[in-house]
């Protein structure tokens, strides 16, 4: 008999602005955002083991294993859970590394919810959110799986609804570093905290990047080229750029206006995770 088995997916995520408020004495930054989901992301497939064995069958490159997050919450749940279960992980990856759209945060995520089901553990959605959240402060909107507005360091959730438009997402070829453009002295951390209903109808803007853009030609030099044909963002750190259209249609005009050496693709924007509906069917 074969053992028990699910594949779920790992969605995007999209920083429709990201506003830096202030700095913690421990270092950590406070933040305004508004997350979003995509219908488009890695795809993760589990499969029960008897023997308590994490198994990751496909290794990033530079990423140790154990440093993988999809490792290190499935650690996390057996820790927390007490279960005897672990479980054989392939990943299909297909989100960027280094592109602020939340691949590991997502696979994270997705490890969390797809092995809480898997093994039948039954920590619930608030309980894994706090699990994700030492993992990383994009996890527990994953976790959570609705679009939301965020403060805090990005954890303190309150969700929307928003428009669902199709949205072009460009790759520049480069990676960021989190780390580096948070710890860049040139970073404006002193924002006025805003409402909702004020983003709402003026909008916001992302802190990070006139940070990025002088750190990264490739960024700048991207943004530019986007800018032509629509209001270029780039979300989270970066390095992806992103721009809003009304229709599928619409966007694949301006990705076929691209070069074709630029890393491309087109997604709907999601109130729901697709994880989360994924899970539904599932059930």
């Amino acid at each position: 008999m074969s053992a028990p088995s699910l594949s779920l997916p790992a969605p995007a995520k999209l920083n429709l602005f990201l506003h830096v408020t202030g700095r913690r004495p421990d270092g950590y930054h406070t933040l305004q955002t508004l997350f979003q989901f995509l219908d488009h992301g890695d795809t993760l497939d589990f499969s029960r083991r008897d023997d308590n064995r994490i198994h990751l069958l496909d290794d990033l490159p530079g990423v140790p294993p154990e440093s993988n997050l999809i490792v290190r919450a499935a650690r996390l749940l057996q820790e927390a859970s007490g279960t005897n279960y672990g479980a054989d992980i392939r990943l299909h990856k297909r989100l960027p590394m280094g592109g602020g759209i939340g691949g590991g945060s997502s696979d994270a995520a997705t490890a969390l919810l797809g092995l809480d089901r898997l093994w039948q553990t039954g920590l619930g959605v608030d309980e894994l959110a706090e699990l994700g959240l030492s993992l990383g402060a994009d996890v527990p909107v994953f976790v959570r799986g609705r679009a939301a507005w965020a403060e805090g360091v990005g954890e303190q959730l309150s969700p929307v609804e928003l428009d669902e438009p199709w949205y072009l997402v460009v790759v520049p070829p480069c990676q960021v570093s989190t780390a580096e453009i948070f710890s860049d002295q040139r970073l404006t951390r002193d924002t006025p905290p805003i409402t909702l209903a004020a983003f709402r109808e003026h909008g916001g803007r992302n802190d990070c990047l006139p940070v990025v853009t002088a750190r990264y030609p490739a960024i700048r030099n991207t943004l530019i080229l986007l800018n032509k044909y629509c209001e270029a963002k780039m979300t989270g750190t970066g390095s992806c750029l992103f721009g809003a259209f009304p229709n599928e249609c619409e966007a694949d005009k301006v990705r076929a206006r691209l070069p074709a050496t630029l890393q491309t693709f087109v997604a709907k924007g999601c109130n729901r995770s697709p994880l989360h509906l994924a899970l539904d069917r599932a059930a």
